[in-house]
């Protein structure tokens, strides 16, 4: 764990890096252009080419040099954002597009390549705890880089936002580069030298998670979660503006600070308990943790008191930590010579769910209240757990020996559930 707080650090930053960056740039867009349309158009870019990013990513982290993978996504992105600081201002509007592929393509490869080599650099035993860190790094990233914004741009403008974006993204690499990362550890490396198609290896990815039935409805929650995110996320700037049209960042401000205090919080405990313990939570947590942190942001729409809503904030940011910490886990626990295929496959429906939400949430704000958006959104989610979870108790057994023997994963002991 010496030389993982090392790279949890460096992780932190460059998240910090993109926050930053997503404010800054889609800021920038609109003050350059004055049209909403091409801002809009930046981020469906970007997640454009995050979902196909998805389909080489997987493959990608069987590679000898994935370490060097990983310090070139880092640094790719880095010289993006100097082109576009030394361009000239007639040429921005089409290197911004550009950026946007490049931030696409590097943070989904980073994303999967982080959480496919976990296990490698800490061991199973140690995985859910190794995850906690990694999401707490992630959620003071967010709020320090949404804090920052307005004060670096503010006072410093958007060279000087850029500038500390390129930053920290080369900080990042130079601390990945320090580290001992090594190429696999299992055959994937003779895999590697056999020719096999993006297309190929998403059937590869398939085929395993057939075998493998649990991983598969865990997968699709994970993607319809990401259409729930896409709603509060789009809903929460039009609910601030009905709750106080003169000062509508302070419901907004206020709601994602709490978030993260409840996500950094639960992410100490978790940390701790599995460190004592040496368990985790998977299948059954993932559900419940799904349900949870839906109804809650459902219940952040709903008008309460400030003090009712400030609890469900919390309870928000707690759930969805502890949700994505027991998914990440689960599926870290396959093979190694699978889970990088794994990895790439959840990447590109996280990114598919994400960007479907976007358009359909969008569009349905134009003639539904906020409450009803996120509401059907969420509860979709809500409905699916459920369902997963139902059948998890219907099964009467562990599901993580089950899923395992089905895919002939014996090489990797189950983890025991926290019940």
């Amino acid at each position: 764990m010496k030389y993982f707080r090392f790279l949890v650090f460096g992780n932190a930053i460059s998240a910090y890096g993109s926050y930053l960056n997503m404010l800054a740039l889609n800021l920038f867009a609109y003050e350059l252009t004055k049209s909403a349309l091409f801002s809009g158009l930046l981020l469906a870019v970007r997640l454009a080419a995050g979902f196909l990013t998805g389909f080489m990513a997987g493959r990608l982290v069987h590679h000898r040099r994935r370490k060097l993978v990983m310090v070139t996504a880092e640094v790719s992105q880095a010289v993006a954002l100097a082109v576009l600081i030394a361009a000239p201002s007639g040429a921005r509007k089409e290197i911004l597009y550009g950026l946007a592929v490049v931030t696409g393509v590097g943070g989904t490869i980073s994303q999967v390549f982080l959480r496919a080599i976990v296990p490698d650099i800490v061991g199973q035993d140690l995985r859910a705890r190794a995850n906690s860190l990694l999401v707490t790094g992630r959620s003071l990233a967010m709020v320090l880089g949404f804090a920052s914004a307005g004060v670096v741009l503010g006072w410093a403008g958007y060279r000087t936002a850029f500038i500390v974006d390129a930053a920290s993204f080369v900080v990042s690499a130079a601390i990945l580069t320090a580290l001992p990362i090594t190429g696999p550890k299992t055959d994937a490396q003779a895999e590697e030298d056999a020719p096999e198609s993006f297309v190929a290896a998403q059937r590869t990815a398939v085929r395993f998670l057939w075998a493998a039935p649990v991983l598969l409805p865990m997968i699709a929650i994970r993607a319809i979660d990401g259409l729930g995110s896409s709603s509060h996320n789009v809903a929460l700037p039009v609910y601030s503006s009905m709750l106080d049209p003169h000062h509508p960042a302070a419901f907004m401000s206020g709601f994602w600070v709490l978030w993260a205090i409840g996500n950094i919080a639960f992410q100490q405990f978790l940390s701790r308990y599995s460190r004592r313990t040496g368990r985790t939570f998977e299948e059954r947590a993932f559900a419940l943790g799904t349900c949870l942190m839906s109804a809650a942001f459902i219940l952040a729409f709903c008008g309460f008191p400030p003090a009712v809503t400030a609890v469900t904030a919390l309870v928000a940011g707690a759930a969805d930590g502890f949700t994505e910490v027991s998914y990440i886990s689960r599926l870290q626990s396959v093979p190694d010579d699978r889970r990088g295929y794994v990895f790439g496959f959840s990447a590109t429906v996280e990114n598919l769910g994400v960007g479907v939400g976007m358009v359909l949430t969008s569009a349905a704000l134009e003639f539904l209240p906020p409450l009803d958006v996120v509401a059907a959104a969420h509860g979709t989610a809500i409905v699916m757990a459920l369902a997963f979870l139902a059948r998890l108790v219907r099964a009467g057994r562990r599901p993580d020996s089950a899923s395992l023997r089905r895919s002939r994963a014996s090489a990797i002991p189950p983890v025991e559930e926290v019940r």
